[in-house]
């Protein structure tokens, strides 16, 4: 089914003005056929001013970036886009599965019982109006087991919009539900491929090479693929992803701790690893000036009682308290 927008309905006012008008003649009709006793002119007139009210059941107000999808007796008849005052067949009525459907999003619609602020039209005709606008999706963190095994905490926002709203409204039960779920099996889809921090043997890419790719180090490359992901799956509901972040990223609590421990752990391995290349550099550059000066003369035996004495101070987590030695070396 193709969306069909109604172009040519945009007339609102004028047929405000020709209802008042005719509603003004019959009643000046009826006022004077009274006088003149002319029933079939009173009954036309009665007629009009009573069933004529059906007439008003037409109009329709939009905001801008707003739509109306409108069936007529159970059929499509036509789509609203655009701000403006129009006026439809009467007996068309407004149909979007999703109006009551409230997510963790921008722009969902307000609650029952509130009416539109100068539409003129009561809260269930307003509530089914279709946003065009950008709108953001929320959905709830999940907890997803990484590339790993290992279970971490993701919430990713979702900025998209309705581009197709027969598709939308025709194509699936309710759009926003839809997305919404298809939103969670993209983000587990694409997780489990990724290890939390970069690992070895790990191929995210696809291609049967290994690489550095992980869910904290890549979080642009995974945003990507999440955002295509859903569009694949919610093309055909007429939605369009403009962005996919990642909001919050984390090791499940059951693990945090140990994995803190774990990267703790390499982080001082780390450090203890350059404070060792430093600290053996130093040790060669001083044995170099000693003996380059010929300030001393070192066997074997003192050399490697300096460079441990040297590797001592250098490397220990605490200043070296210095001992004087006023006898011989000997």
């Amino acid at each position: 089914m193709e969306e069909k927008v109604l172009t040519n309905k945009k007339h609102g006012m004028l047929m405000l003005v020709i209802l008042l008008a005719l509603y003004a003649v019959s009643v000046f009709m009826l006022l004077k056929s009274a006088m003149s006793d002319n029933l079939a002119v009173m009954a036309i007139c009665i007629a009009y001013i009573i069933f004529g009210l059906l007439l008003f059941a037409g109009f329709r107000t939009l905001k801008p970036q707003e739509a109306l999808v409108l069936t007529l007796f159970g059929k499509y008849y036509g789509t609203l886009k655009g701000e403006g005052f129009y006026y439809v067949n009467p007996f068309c009525s407004a149909f979007n599965p999703a109006a009551n459907t409230r997510l963790g999003q921008s722009g969902d619609i307000s609650p029952k019982g509130k009416l539109g602020v100068g539409s003129g039209e009561s809260d269930t005709t307003s509530g089914k109006r279709i946003s065009l606008k950008i709108m953001t999706l929320n959905n709830a963190v999940q907890k997803i087991n990484d590339a790993l095994g290992n279970p971490v905490e993701i919430g990713i926002a979702v900025m998209w919009r309705v581009t197709d709203t027969t598709k939308a409204v025709f194509n699936v039960d309710n759009f926003k539900e839809y997305l919404s779920l298809q939103s969670d099996s993209a983000l587990r889809n694409v997780v489990r491929l990724y290890p939390y921090d970069a690992a070895p043997n790990i191929d995210t890419t696809g291609d049967g090479m290994a690489d550095e790719g992980s869910l904290r180090g890549s979080s642009d490359v995974v945003a990507e693929r999440i955002k295509n992901d859903i569009q694949e799956r919610v093309v055909e509901a007429g939605i369009e992803i403009i962005e996919a972040r990642i909001t919050y990223l984390a090791y499940a609590p059951e693990i945090a701790a140990v994995m803190l421990q774990r990267q703790q752990a390499s982080a001082v391995v780390d450090a203890r690893a350059m404070i060792v290349d430093g600290a053996v550099g130093m040790v060669k550059l001083t044995l170099e000036k000693l003996n380059e000066d010929g300030i001393v003369e070192l066997d074997e035996e003192r050399k490697a009682a300096m460079v441990s004495n040297l590797m001592v101070v250098l490397c220990g987590n605490h200043d070296a308290q210095p001992i004087v030695n006023s006898g011989s070396l000997y």
